[in-house]
């Protein structure tokens, strides 16, 4: 009992230590590091919607379907995705607090690299859905890491401008992947697909990245909570080391410690007991919702601009534009992503989807088509850097992969379904109908959040997990 007291008063030390590190070069380049595997994350989800035609057109898959589940379709694609997702982040979102972030984040991008490669170079259409699908359980288990790594590697008056910065690295793969399909989708080299060579260059830069990653050290909070005490605090005295180097000044003295419980073994039950339990029901909402309306614009937007009476070749021109404010929407997050509280950063981004999706809808002209693209890309990016703060946020660390891969693995049966669901809408009612699915789905996260969301602005993580 007592080894475990002063195990317990170990692990509180070294969190109040790095919430006290000032935000120098050394804590902004982890971020940078952990972010550039995102990058190809985000990559693998967003080009989707842009080798769609190009997948159409070399006869694998239509853009719509005479049935809702057709499995020939775009929309079978974009759920075998999904679907992969789903079951990384559900059933492997636990092995982070099992086995450490930082291993299991470096696994996962190379279960990428390997899986996106074998997929392009199927010429099947069970194929190309099977080695997708596979693709996705790597992805998803990838996402919930970073989300988690960053959350506990940085200090509390950090946590919300370093997840922006994190997206903002990430979401540049949005216009990457639009340029590239721009110019490969329609052409074929070597007697390739361009959309092939668009999923290639995803598993190549991979790869290079993984090697990058190597560099980033084990989260110092999850070695705490493991007992491994010596380790967190070799860690934290070469961070800390670093950052006073940076400072130029000495550090500030550590935050009053917030007494953590002696290491625990994390359990799967205890996500449904208080205050946890209406927290998981909460996020699960959220993100069903969040998924279908997020996903049913960003991986469709060649489509919708086509539906709008713009031609193929100018419509993944426009795509690309529209998607350059996929990173510009976490850097204009970053101003104030600290000082709004969290959930209200939500609910407010939701509706402005709502505002500039409908106005999208009701227009033909290519100028105001294109700015209100830009201005829902960019509220999406508001509220995707405020949730993926916001739910790792909510538990404590011996749980927190735990939690997040459960909650997000419901926006992964959100996506899954939105391919279906907007293929259904816009053949049947067009792109109002699918901007009035998207204002629904949207709806509802704002209620979900809005009514039910703790605060978590300025608090420490021990402070919100209790």
């Amino acid at each position: 009992m007592k080894r475990d007291a002063l195990g317990a008063a170990a692990a509180s030390s070294i969190t109040a230590r790095m919430d006290r590190l000032p935000a120098t070069r050394q804590l902004w380049l982890t971020v940078l590091l952990i972010s550039l595997g995102g990058f190809f994350e985000v990559y693998d989800l967003v080009f989707t919607g842009y080798i769609a035609p190009g997948m159409a057109k070399s006869g694998l898959f239509t853009a719509t379907t005479a049935t809702l589940f057709g499995m020939n379709g775009i929309g079978a694609f974009i759920a075998a995705t999904f679907a992969g997702l789903f079951v990384g982040t559900f059933f492997f979102g636990f092995l982070s607090d099992r086995y450490g972030r930082r291993k299991v984040f470096t696994i996962s991008l190379l279960w990428y690299s390997v899986g996106s490669a074998i997929m392009a170079a199927q010429a099947t259409t069970e194929g190309v859905l099977f080695w997708r699908f596979v693709t996705g359980i790597g992805v998803g288990i990838e996402i919930v890491t970073i989300d988690v790594f960053i959350t506990e590697m940085v200090p509390q008056h950090m946590r919300g401008r370093a997840m922006a910065f994190n997206q903002a690295v990430m979401f540049c793969a949005a216009p990457v992947a639009a340029l590239l399909s721009y110019f490969l989708v329609p052409t074929s080299m070597l007697g390739i697909d361009g959309w092939r060579w668009v999923v290639l260059f995803g598993a190549a830069g991979a790869i290079v990245v993984w090697f990058i990653r190597l560099a980033v050290p084990e989260s110092p909070r999850w070695l705490a909570q493991q007992g491994r005490h010596a380790e967190a605090e070799r860690i934290v005295a070469k961070i800390e080391h670093t950052v006073e180097a940076e400072y130029r000044q000495p550090l500030p003295k550590p935050l009053p410690a917030v007494i953590q419980p002696a290491v625990q073994t994390a359990s799967f039950g205890e996500l449904w007991k208080k205050p946890y339990r209406s927290r998981v029901l909460m996020l699960l909402v959220f993100n069903f919702f969040q998924a279908i309306a997020y996903y049913g614009f960003q991986n469709w937007v060649p489509t919708l601009l086509i539906g709008q009476g713009i031609t193929v070749t100018r419509s993944l021109l426009y795509a690309f534009v529209i998607a350059t404010a996929a990173p510009v929407g976490p850097l204009l997050a970053m101003t104030i992503a600290d000082k709004v509280e969290r959930k209200w950063m939500i609910v407010y981004s939701a509706l402005a989807v709502i505002v500039f999706g409908t106005l999208f809808s009701q227009l033909r002209e290519v100028g105001p088509l294109i700015v209100l693209g830009l201005m829902i890309s960019l509220s999406g990016s508001a509220l995707s850097v405020a949730y993926h703060s916001y739910q790792t946020e909510l538990f404590p660390t011996r749980i927190r992969c735990r939690a997040a891969g459960l909650v997000y693995s419901f926006s992964r049966v959100g996506a899954s379904m939105s391919g279906f669901i907007i293929a259904f809408l816009l053949r049947d009612f067009g792109v109002i109908g699918v901007f009035i699915g998207i204002s629904a789905a949207m709806l509802a996260c704002m209620v979900a959040i809005g009514a039910f969301g703790p605060k978590t602005r300025g608090m420490r993580l021990e402070e919100i997990s209790h």
